[in-house]
């Protein structure tokens, strides 16, 4: 599976911002896709996830009411909706996967950057 995440920008503080990963190789069926954050000095944190076979989600707590997971299985894509941004939010956020019997996320895209403004 190679993924390809897109679409971060600059945003001021209480807007919105969708960034997306397309997901090529192979049938995802199997797979559960997450998006991770890294800010400036920080460690890499798991922001979402969704299991691609049922729609399962889960998010860290400081994203629970304001950022939403999903996918379009047509187009083999994995967005992230953030709304309500805060200049915390601002990182680097990579789009993952993983097999849904695995511990850790073995496949990653480049990183994509969020900027929010205060």
């Amino acid at each position: 599976v190679q993924l390809q995440a897109y679409g971060g920008g600059l945003v001021q503080a209480g807007g919105s911002l969708r960034v997306s990963c397309a997901a090529s190789g192979r049938t995802l069926s199997s797979y559960i896709m997450g998006w991770f954050r890294q800010a400036p000095g920080k460690e890499r944190e798991f922001v979402a996830s969704i299991s691609w076979s049922d729609g399962i989600t889960y998010y860290v707590d400081s994203a629970k009411g304001r950022f939403t997971i999903s996918r379009d299985s047509a187009k083999n894509m994995v967005y992230l909706q953030m709304n309500s941004l805060k200049p915390e939010d601002t990182a680097l956020y990579y789009c993952a996967a993983k097999n849904r019997y695995s511990v850790t996320y073995a496949l990653w895209g480049q990183g994509t950057q969020v900027t929010v403004s205060s």
